[in-house]
């Protein structure tokens, strides 16, 4: 009788359990997702319904899969290519007006209205970056990127000092090493002709890699090759995990992806950490060096952590790691993109090019080029600023709402998703009058304020409090490439170029970017 009783208590207890796991369950996939969407039609806006447990996700996938097949012509607009899904809804529902689809079981509210842009990027607090999804794409980088309240303040006030103009200005000379290395392996591949077709895409990515070792890490790119290698390996990975629906505990299956993923995390953190290791032995040691990132990152945190007498003011090893693991992606990701599509349109628009080479020549002459000349280089300002409204490194970025938030005359639910398209926004001709799909560097002359009439349109790197702390480091770089490039070659598309814009972790041409380059 005492085991039958035991028994029926056990089965009892496990079909409660069943029972309030389904209930949650059924929460997640339905009732929430419904009742959301109740609240945002409720107050005008208009979007996709909500299907059980995916939402817009497989159709998002398709059209995604779809745009990626075969490449464009250049006249062509390249919104549809890189933004397939979010431009057909948007364009669904009205430019002029806010729209939500969803992502899974979560709503993603799709902002277009300037006013709107400008109050969330402003208000860090509580519009954050996401959290939850899942958790895999997660170890591609954390760092400054990912830190929110509190932690994001104490990050950014000891890396601050990196990226100070008067550091900026000792870097310029490993700027000069890394291009003066890549070009002289260009006119290599000459040999006695006066012209050669080169893909410029690999070489500026490891050109750029090569930058970050010498500035972060006071290495070469032969010693980081590896880091760049997986990240990029991980980028791809992680982008794949990012279009699916995260099921609780599925990042626990023994899954060829998430198998992967875990692997390259942690012989990426390995890499890392023996770079710092060796690092802090030196530095034991007396061998003080903070002329790179690293070094100026561990003394700043070094005198955070002297200043108020406590660790906790201070960044741990692994939020050090973290930092470094951004450094090697995001620095090297970004400014290889601005150079790329620069070139490809420079080579386009010979017009352009022609202005810039004499404008570099007339600064610098024959010396090589300097912080001072870079810094006069107005027309390269300019070209740059419209390659960013162009092709902007990132064509969105992503926020979270995790209470109930008011972003203009709309009261968001907590767990809704907005999507802030940058493409879209610097595409935008309601905004940017009828020539917003040429290059036109001359809508900067006067400045971006100027440009955009005070209105936040144009934000390649971010916006707000949370705008990217390295813009300058990239953009002198940049500026640096750029005008050794024109000192010894003119370059024009290749008929072998196919243009096909892709985001992967950023903006990519997908078949990369052959140019026909001669010397000078």
């Amino acid at each position: 009788m005492m085991e039958l009783s035991l028994s029926s208590t056990v089965i009892c207890c496990v079909g409660m359990v069943v029972v309030i796991y389904t209930l949650k369950f059924l929460d997640w996939v339905w009732l929430k997702p419904k009742k959301m969407e109740k609240c945002l039609r409720d107050q005008g806006l208009k979007g996709t319904t909500y299907k059980f447990l995916y939402g817009d996700v497989k159709k998002m996938v398709k059209m995604i899969t779809e745009s990626n097949v075969k490449p464009i012509n250049l006249t062509d607009d390249i919104v549809p290519r890189v933004l397939s899904f979010a431009h057909t809804m948007v364009t669904t529902y009205g430019m002029c007006k806010n729209c939500f689809t969803w992502m899974g079981p979560k709503p993603i509210l799709h902002i277009t209205d300037p006013t709107m842009k400008k109050e969330m990027l402003g208000n860090y607090e509580d519009f954050q970056k996401i959290r939850g999804g899942n958790p895999l794409t997660r170890l591609l980088v954390q760092g400054l990127v990912v830190v929110e309240g509190d932690q994001w303040v104490k990050h950014r006030k000891i890396i601050n000092p990196a990226f100070h103009a008067e550091k900026l200005k000792h870097m310029v000379p490993a700027f000069y090493d890394s291009c003066n290395e890549m070009i002289n392996k260009w006119e290599e591949t000459f040999k006695e002709e006066s012209s050669c077709e080169i893909d410029v895409w690999p070489h500026l990515q490891t050109m750029t890699s090569d930058v970050i070792s010498r500035t972060a890490f006071g290495s070469s790119y032969e010693e980081g090759r590896k880091i760049f290698e997986l990240q990029r390996e991980q980028a791809d990975l992680v982008i794949t995990a990012s279009r699916s629906i995260y099921i609780p505990g599925s990042r626990f299956l023994p899954t060829k992806n998430n198998k992967r993923i875990k692997a390259i995390y942690k012989e990426v953190k390995d890499l890392v950490s023996n770079i710092i290791k060796k690092r802090l032995i030196e530095m034991k040691a007396g061998k003080i060096s903070n002329d790179d990132l690293l070094g100026i990152l561990l003394d700043s945190n070094y005198k955070e952590v002297k200043q108020h007498g406590n660790d906790k003011f201070g960044l741990s090893i692994d939020d050090v790691i973290e930092e470094c693991k951004l450094f090697y992606f995001a620095g090297q990701e970004t400014t290889a993109n601005l150079l790329v599509w620069t070139m490809i349109l420079l080579g386009q628009h010979i017009d352009w090019q022609n202005r810039a080479r004499d404008e570099v020549l007339k600064v610098f002459g024959d010396r090589k080029p300097d912080t001072d000349g870079l810094s006069q280089l107005k027309i390269i300002n300019i070209i740059f600023l419209e390659v960013l409204r162009l092709y902007p490194p990132v064509a969105a970025m992503s926020r979270m709402v995790h209470k109930e938030t008011k972003l203009g005359n709309i009261m968001l639910p907590a767990g809704t998703l907005i999507q802030l398209h940058t493409m879209l926004s610097h595409h935008d001709p309601n905004m940017w009058g009828d020539d917003v799909k040429h290059f036109n560097p001359e809508r900067f002359s006067q400045g971006t304020l100027k440009a955009t009439k005070g209105q936040t349109i144009y934000f390649p790197f971010g916006g707000g409090p949370r705008v990217c702390i390295g813009q300058n480091f990239s953009l002198l770089e940049a500026k640096m490439m750029l005008a050794m490039v024109l000192l010894r070659f003119s370059f024009e598309l290749s008929p072998s170029y196919s243009h096909a814009p892709r985001t992967i972790a950023t903006l990519v041409p997908q078949f990369g970017a052959h140019l026909i380059l001669h010397k000078r």
